[in-house]
């Protein structure tokens, strides 16, 4: 008898694009991609902190560089696809938050938090789509808070709702590319950007409350799910969420 045999989780031969990948989650990442054998561009708008982190994932014996990027220049964005690509893997990991009462934002805000978390998001996904082979896979760092809502981040939630939404639209035109489309949803992970909200005890108390593992997210954490989601053992999964969630959502 012939067993099964899994799938490999390696990405040796791959070529990845990570955006927002100098630091936090989106540098745990290109860590996570290139550890696993991808060769991988790194992109990000602050070319010190860029350098910084392909620097040292090189000092790993990683094969990684710089692209310095700001993803709302679309035109940017497609002149630098033509140019370095194409890509098996895209890891779109650039976001911005800016929370407040929904009572209380203006239009400089939600314009701001739209263009990079959900208009450069879409365009970026298409650029690299239109070059990607077949088996290609294209993750989008959303959120728990795209499947759930929260205090002071209507902007943020409506973003990130929107993003799951675009995602299995493109999970379903794209299928027939072979290329799959999927979201990681990562709850509050422990990094130098949220590091002054679990300063505050009465919102960490409310984070660790909800979260049913007792525990906050780590970087560590997401690194699996963005192997897994890239390889050939996630070859069926499209058009989903992977929540990172430590149980936020079971309720």
């Amino acid at each position: 008898m012939q067993l099964p045999r899994t799938p490999s989780f390696g990405l040796a031969g791959k070529r990845a694009l990570v955006t927002g990948g100098s630091r936090g989650i989106g540098l745990g990442c290109a860590a996570a991609l290139a550890e696993a054998g991808a060769s991988v561009v790194v992109a990000a708008r602050g070319a010190d902190a860029l350098d910084a982190a392909v620097t040292a994932m090189q000092g790993q014996g990683y094969q990684a560089e710089a692209w310095t990027l700001d993803v709302t220049d679309v035109e940017a964005v497609r002149a630098g696809i033509e140019a370095r690509g194409p890509f098996d893997i895209l890891c779109n990991s650039a976001g911005l938050a800016r929370h407040g009462p929904s009572i209380e934002t203006v239009p400089e805000d939600f314009d701001a938090v739209v263009g990079v978390n959900l208009r450069a998001a879409y365009f970026l996904a298409q650029a690299v789509a239109q070059k990607m082979p077949r088996g290609g896979a294209i993750l989008q760092i959303s959120s728990q808070m795209g499947h759930v809502g929260g205090p002071e981040r209507a902007v943020y939630c409506a973003t990130k709702h929107g993003v799951e939404g675009m995602t299995k639209a493109m999970a379903i035109e794209w299928g027939g590319r072979g290329i799959r489309v999927n979201t990681i949803c990562p709850t509050f992970i422990l990094t130098e950007l949220t590091a002054s909200t679990f300063a505050q005890a009465e919102k960490r108390a409310w984070i660790e409350e909800k979260i049913k593992l007792g525990r906050v997210g780590e970087v560590e954490d997401i690194m699996g799910a963005v192997v897994f989601l890239a390889s050939d053992a996630a070859a069926m999964i499209t058009g989903t969420s992977l929540l990172v969630d430590g149980g936020w959502t079971a309720e």
